[in-house]
């Protein structure tokens, strides 16, 4: 647990909180005396090293490759890993079997028969998860009365054929089974008899109506969860064998809670490091007093956007790479630009995207023959100086950007352009025409989650983190016409800080389909004492807490009878209150209500919470009545025009500061550029905000 800087009980162990993103991984430490130390390095560098995350404690620690890492001096480690996305993402889970009802063996094939676009002519069909089908010979019906019961040595020897194949991993999905599972534990127990080491049994994966989305996230459960649990034994491979056991590995969840490494499923990774991203947004700018808030991750990958305004929004059924998944997940939306998104013409027309370069090569700018990708362009417009950036690059690891190359590659990609448009570019305007194309692109994600819902960007403030986020701000802010920007001291690890923020969470779901009166009202309860009780046992695995610290958040998922589209209440006695909560928001969300219809209970949810002590930040005091120093001059391209521009270290800056853009502020983890009209000023609390003037 998380304990204040100013505890007077002295730590006598270190604790990591690593993001590792698809580019870049991020780690924050706290030392023994409550110091806070980063480190930023190449999620893939297999010259260097084999795990990034165990890399850079070592690299806090001061150890080398040969030394074993000191077990007893770890209190705990936490982990957002994007492992379990790059599986689904490219395919490279485990060997799954379906085992499924019989007459239902190509219901994930067929899905819901969506057609995302209309008009094409040839329909490609995601790639399936599992490898074979078993369909079973049984049946429950929606009643729960057995109308086909198990043939156990069919079953037995099914499983036994698919296991001498080789595979391993065993999704088991059965119709109506979310509320009668007792088949589907017969085959579980068949199953672990046999050996299967992954075994995702649907009532528990995911407890809903719908067979469908219920079997495609079982199906990604078994499918993932055997790549994460090989995760974990590297990473715990590579601590002192001698003293594993008193170092606890937890993980960020896709809901915005930790867990438990023993507890970590493949069904709840695939946001494990965004939701991160979100919490350390959350808390730090409420702590900083705003209440009303817009999220700008900009990684090497991606760009994750998210919209606070008093409580985390979730969603609780999305597709990822093409597969239906229902799990509580943070509502994030994603683009694909990132620092490391490729840059091309095509077509007569500036493209930024969606291919990425990632770690490895990376940008031309990484020594590794990559292509042009956003970072060469800031490159290229002044706006990241090579030597104000981390030396990581070339084989050896400690060779700075290569901006030559990347002046190459802008001229000749220049020429290239200029040849097919029939006029003369400059390498800077094309460079700043792919930085334009990328803030729209990032921007109209922002426009997605806010001003299409109704909410006026005018009235947030954006928080801005990533290791790319800052060079960008102002940019996105203008085209949202936002005021304010806040970004944080550890803005450029805020991912891997907001993981160590996070509190424990386990989130328990439960179908009931009932019409809301007041005869249904002690059904819920009871179902609600029973979601609560799973849960805080769940909890009490991971971690010893009293009740006093634990929250408990109980909501209703409401739809109006003969509708699929449910809206979320909070839980009360009150019956007329959750009904006038309901159509609140169905006003707000689609503008109309109707009154004459009755409300049904598609689900109940319960979240039991252990809060986590968030560190005290410390004060600064104004030492020098000077205004701050610039430690260089250079000039970078922006507004079609160059413009003589300041550098500053944020470390030399001091409460009170106050720099008027165009200005570059260097941080030992990201550049922040202040484009003209803004401003930027440093608070007392190292926190620095930009505002238009």
């Amino acid at each position: 647990m998380f304990r204040d800087l100013d505890s007077t009980q002295p730590q006598k162990r270190w604790q990591f909180f690593a993001d590792r993103g698809g580019t870049f991984t991020d780690l924050v430490a706290i030392t023994p005396d409550y110091q806070i130390i980063t480190d930023k390095l190449l999620s893939e560098n297999p010259e260097q090293y084999a795990d990034a995350i165990i890399q850079g404690i070592r690299n806090i620690l001061g150890l080398s490759l040969a030394e074993p890492i000191p077990s007893d001096q770890i209190e705990v480690i936490k982990i957002g890993t994007t492992v379990g996305t790059n599986a689904l993402l490219e395919r490279k889970g485990d060997r799954t079997v379906l085992v499924i009802t019989n007459g239902f063996k190509d219901a994930l094939r067929i899905g819901y028969q969506n057609r995302p676009d209309i008009f094409a002519r040839q329909i490609i069909l995601p790639e399936l998860l599992y490898e074979q089908v078993i369909e079973i010979e049984e049946r429950v019906d929606a009643q729960g009365n057995e109308l086909i019961p198990i043939r156990i040595n069919q079953v037995q020897q099914d499983l036994q054929a698919v296991y001498h194949s080789g595979i391993r991993s065993c999704a088991i999905v059965l119709m109506h089974s979310y509320r009668y599972p007792q088949h589907e534990q017969q085959i579980a127990k068949i199953a672990r008899a046999i050996g299967f080491s992954q075994i995702s049994i649907s009532h528990q994966v995911s407890p809903l109506m719908k067979l469908v989305s219920r079997g495609d996230t079982t199906v990604v459960d078994a499918y993932i969860s055997p790549i994460l649990k090989r995760y974990v034994e590297q990473v715990t491979s590579q601590l002192n064998s001698s003293d594993k056991s008193r170092i606890k590995l937890m993980f960020m969840q896709s809901n915005g809670g930790l867990t438990d490494a023993k507890n970590f499923q493949g069904k709840d990774s695939l946001l494990s490091g965004p939701a991160g991203g979100i919490v350390g947004a959350v808390k730090t700018s409420l702590r900083a007093g705003f209440t009303k808030i817009l999220t700008f991750d900009m990684g090497g990958t991606s760009t994750d956007v998210a919209h606070f305004k008093g409580e985390y929004e979730r969603q609780f059924e999305t597709e990822i790479a093409g597969v239906r998944v229902r799990v509580p997940m943070m509502a994030i939306h994603t683009v694909a630009a990132g620092g490391s998104s490729i840059l091309q013409f095509k077509n007569q027309r500036f493209q930024v995207g969606p291919d990425s370069a990632g770690a490895n090569p990376g940008p031309s700018s990484y020594r590794r023959g990559g292509p042009l990708c956003i970072t060469d362009a800031n490159i290229l417009l002044g706006k990241i100086r090579a030597a104000y950036f981390p030396q990581v690059f070339g084989l050896t690891g400690d060779l700075p950007l290569d901006t030559n190359i990347v002046q190459q590659g802008f001229t000749t990609l220049s020429q290239e352009i200029s040849q097919q448009i029939g006029y003369s570019l400059s390498v800077e305007k094309v460079a700043a025409g792919f930085i334009e194309i990328a803030v729209e692109n990032m921007a109209n994600a922002i426009k997605k989650i806010s001003v299409q819902r109704g909410y006026d960007t005018a009235a947030y403030t954006l928080v801005c983190f990533g290791g790319a986020g800052g060079q960008h701000a102002c940019l996105i802010a203008d085209k949202l016409g936002i005021k304010t920007i806040f970004i944080h001291p550890f803005a450029g690890v805020l991912s891997a800080y907001g993981i160590g923020l996070a509190d424990l969470r386990v989130i328990k779901q439960s179908s009931v389909e009932k019409i809301l009166d007041i005869n249904i009202l002690d059904q819920l309860k009871l179902i609600i004492t029973q979601l609560t009780l799973e849960a805080k046992q769940e909890l009490d695995t991971t971690e010893e807490f009293s009740e006093s610290s634990l929250t408990t958040l109980t909501q209703l998922h409401l739809k109006y009878q003969g509708t699929d589209s449910t809206l979320i209440v909070d839980f009360q006695d009150d019956l007329q209150w959750m009904k006038t909560m309901f159509e609140q928001e169905q006003r707000s969300r689609y503008g109309f209500i109707q009154p004459h219809k009755p409300l049904v209970v598609d689900s109940i949810t319960v979240e039991v919470v252990q809060q986590t002590a968030i560190p005290e930040e410390p004060q600064h005091q104004r030492s020098r009545l000077t205004p701050p120093a610039a430690v260089d001059q250079t000039q970078i391209f922006t507004q079609d025009q160059w413009h003589q521009t300041p550098i500053f270290l944020r470390e030399q800056l001091e409460p009170e500061d106050c720099i008027i853009g165009p200005a570059i502020i260097v941080e030992k983890i990201g550049t922040i550029v202040v484009e003209p009209p803004w401003k930027a000023k440093l608070t007392d609390r190292n926190y620095l905000i930009l505002t238009r003037h």
